[in-house]
């Protein structure tokens, strides 16, 4: 059964107002098999889909059900369609998340990337998005996360990248969810700073032309140009500006979000940094407790 207005207020507010980040926990078919790399869990351990889903789940509940992780530093989560479908405990992992954390859920829609062309990598087509916007709604879901690409400088590109996240962002306000708009810019492209500019004027006339009351958020590349999008988290019809950490290092990431007041993290392979799945109990929850420690104090 869908939340009640109460709860979709409670966690817009927190979204919108709370200290802390989200959390990117959010890999999926292409990028598991690295993210299960990095953690210790090696091919051989799982022999198809099913079971390296499983594997990822495992280490998302650790994460999860970690003392370190929780409302103190934590706003909210971005869940895999296989997240959050399955339990935590024996309850549904979007319900673990808000009535056990205090976390608010998110959860990953697009369906991965187009070919590059014009310099951006558009999303696939989302013909099932409906349905599946229905079904999130029904376990409980707050918000949703889709994911674009920028590589180059090239205003068609851009413009075209930044009209399909909107478009595709009122399907999912319609469906009374709050979408997180996600052209990332490729921390390695040498027109890095240029596209950012582009992009940024881009967002802004779209975010003008929406309905007034309509609420999205952001996630964007940390900008070369500190302060870049500072207006933009100012913008009425924006929840929040979150950062991705795009291939930097923890500290690296941190260091250069911290310089961006209007900017709180949503990171992912920067919270994992250092986690094994052979580590003890106490080694586990003090490596993510040092990680969350990071990128709250980044995130203020």
């Amino acid at each position: 059964m869908a939340k009640d207005a109460s709860v979709q207020q409670a966690q817009l507010d927190r979204i919108a107002a709370g200290k802390g980040f989200i959390a990117a926990l959010d890999q999926s078919g292409g990028s598991t098999p690295k993210a299960l790399a990095l953690y210790g869990v090696t091919g051989d351990a799982f022999s198809n889909d099913d079971e390296m889903f499983a594997e990822i789940h495992k280490m998302r509940t650790r994460i999860i059900t970690s003392p370190s992780f929780g409302k103190e530093r934590i706003l909210g989560a971005i869940l895999f369609e296989k997240t959050m479908d399955g339990e935590i405990d024996g309850t549904p992992t979007a319900d673990f998340l808000w009535n056990s954390c205090g976390v608010v859920p998110f959860l990953k829609v697009d369906k991965g990337l187009a070919d590059e062309a014009d310099g951006v990598q558009m999303m696939k087509p989302m013909p099932e998005l409906d349905a599946l916007l229905a079904r999130a709604n029904t376990k409980g879901i707050f918000g949703t996360k889709m994911r674009s690409v920028v590589k180059d400088a090239n205003a068609a590109g851009i413009k075209a990248v930044v009209a399909q996240q909107f478009d595709v962002g009122q399907q999912i306000v319609a469906a009374g969810l709050v979408p997180i708009i996600e052209p990332e810019v490729d921390i390695n492209s040498a027109t890095k700073a240029e596209a950012e500019d582009i992009l940024k004027a881009e967002i802004k006339a779209q975010l003008d032309a929406l309905p007034e009351g309509t609420k999205v958020a952001l996630k964007l590349t940390i900008p070369s140009q500190a302060g870049l999008y500072d207006d933009l988290a100012d913008h009425a019809n924006v929840v929040r500006v979150v950062a991705l950490s795009g291939g930097y290092t923890t500290d690296d990431a941190c260091a250069r979000l911290s310089q961006n007041a209007k900017m709180i993290a949503s990171f992912s392979r920067a919270l994992t940094e250092g986690l094994n799945v052979a580590m003890s109990d106490a080694d586990y929850d003090a490596a993510l407790g040092a990680n969350i420690s990071k990128i709250y104090d980044a995130s203020l």
